[in-house]
């Protein structure tokens, strides 16, 4: 029998982050011995006219395509949507913004456009049951799919390296807090920051240090970044490391103790820094904002309200923990439910449920 063809239709490397990285993981899966695999890149919009020649004119058997968060990335998504027509289609969203942009921030011509599209669709693939939400109404229940994302497995460190990290806990005078995320205010970073002012004005000996670690996309974020840094004195309690990727990701991971995101960033989905941090060693402390409390929860992290967020109480709470029961449960979770096996697997199931209905 011959292997049923799935064509991606999604953005690919480069440049490399959260969702052209998942996406080249699942292409490059043992899934493409299982199926066979096609793809249209649609990371370059001026190649969109090709694009949609290539969807037109492709033989297969189930289109998987991940769409876009934005007002004119989405009226990239419906001229791909109409290219497809009445074929099977799977969308996975990576994000929770979608439903609000298209109930509150669109005009009505397009509100009814995407409704129109995607009730035609097979299915969709959403990251958490919390953000089953956004297709309610739209489709079905039994069409909506839920497939966490996941920590790579270049990122999670080994069980020895692990029992290591938590073996020599006691013996850290200076324990590490880690920003790994972009810069954009609604992320949370400014509040970091924040934490590393009190702990500096608290005096007496020092607990913490902070690592910053990401891309700034304004301007405006980076000036008030160092600003702050230099207007605070805190060069002695923060390090910035930029963007981090390969070994010194790892090390950076390895390194720290405390992972903290208290995001309130509208298109938020799912975090896969939070996944790592849980899966090397880091008592997360985030907010309960979009996909985020399917992750974790007081058992093995740190949650907080994101509408009342106390820095003072935060830093308070961060000072006292069990670290050894938290980051144990959290990297149990991780093991069990949001590797990349897992996370393969379980698209896998859902592309054949698919295509068997």
């Amino acid at each position: 029998m011959s292997k049923k063809k799935i064509c991606f239709i999604a953005q690919f490397p480069p440049p490399m982050h959260g969702l052209s990285k998942a996406v080249e993981t699942l292409y490059n899966s043992e899934l493409a011995q299982e199926f066979d695999f096609e793809k249209v890149d649609i990371t370059d919009n001026k190649r969109i006219l090709s694009n949609l020649v290539a969807i037109r004119k492709s033989k297969a058997d189930l289109f998987y395509f991940t769409i876009s968060q934005t007002k004119g990335g989405n009226l990239r998504d419906l001229a791909i949507l109409r290219a497809i027509g009445n074929r099977t289609c799977l969308v996975h969203l990576h994000g929770g913004y979608y439903r609000t942009l298209v109930d509150k921030d669109m005009p009505g011509w397009q509100r009814k456009a995407n409704y129109k599209a995607v009730g035609k669709l097979s299915g969709a693939i959403v990251l958490g049951p919390s953000l089953k939400w956004i297709f309610e109404g739209m489709l079905p229940d039994e069409k909506i799919f839920t497939v966490p994302n996941c920590v790579d497995d270049e990122y999670l460190m080994s069980d020895e390296v692990f029992e290591e990290k938590v073996r020599i806990l006691p013996e850290r005078k200076i324990k590490h807090v880690l920003y790994l995320s972009n810069f954009i205010n609604s992320k949370g970073y400014p509040k970091v920051l924040e934490m590393a002012k009190l702990e500096k004005e608290r005096g007496g000996e020092r607990r913490f240090h902070f690592d910053f670690a990401g891309k700034f996309f304004e301007k405006s974020e980076e000036d008030f970044f160092w600003n702050y840094i230099k207007g605070n004195e805190l060069e002695d309690y923060v390090t910035f490391h930029g963007v981090v990727g390969g070994d010194k990701k790892r090390d950076l991971l390895k390194r720290c103790d405390v992972f903290v995101l208290l995001t309130t960033y509208p298109n938020e989905g799912q975090p896969i820094s939070i996944l790592e941090a849980m899966g090397n060693g880091m008592v997360v402390v985030a907010t309960d904002h979009a996909g985020i409390p399917d992750l974790i929860s007081q058992d093995d992290g740190l949650i907080y309200d994101s509408k009342h967020i106390s820095i003072p109480v935060i830093l308070n709470d961060v000072s006292s923990l069990e670290e050894k029961i938290i980051i144990r449960r959290a990297r149990l979770e991780v093991m069990d439910k949001y590797t990349q096996n897992y996370y393969i697997r379980a698209i896998g199931t859902v592309y054949k449920e698919i295509l068997t209905d």
